[in-house]
C-alpha cells in the first residue's frame, strides 16, 4: 500500500513537471517568435533608413556640387562686369 501510494506520487509529481516543462517550452517558443518579428522589423526600418541616407546624401552632394559651380559662374560675371566698367 505504501509502494503504490508512493509510485501515484511520483506519477503526479512527474505529470506536474511534465505540464510545467510544456508550459515554459510555449513561453520560450511565443518569445523566440516575437523575437524574431521584431529582429524582422528592425532590420526591414534599417534597409529603408540606410536607402533614405543613401538618397539624401547623394542629393546634398549634388546639390554642394550645383552651389559650387554657380559660385565660379558669378565669380567670372562679376569678373567681366569689372573688367566691361574699366573700358
Amino acid at each position: 500500500d505504501m509502494l503504490m501510494q508512493d509510485l501515484t506520487a511520483q506519477i503526479a509529481q512527474a505529470t506536474q513537471d511534465r505540464d510545467e516543462k510544456a508550459e515554459l517550452k510555449a513561453k520560450t517558443l511565443q518569445s523566440k517568435a516575437d523575437a524574431e518579428g521584431d529582429l524582422k522589423d528592425t532590420t526591414d526600418t534599417r534597409d529603408a533608413d540606410q536607402k533614405y541616407l543613401d538618397d539624401l546624401t547623394a542629393t546634398c552632394e549634388q546639390k554642394a556640387a550645383d552651389f559650387e559651380s554657380r559660385q565660379q559662374l558669378r565669380a567670372e560675371e562679376i569678373e567681366a562686369i569689372n573688367k566691361a566698367i574699366e573700358i
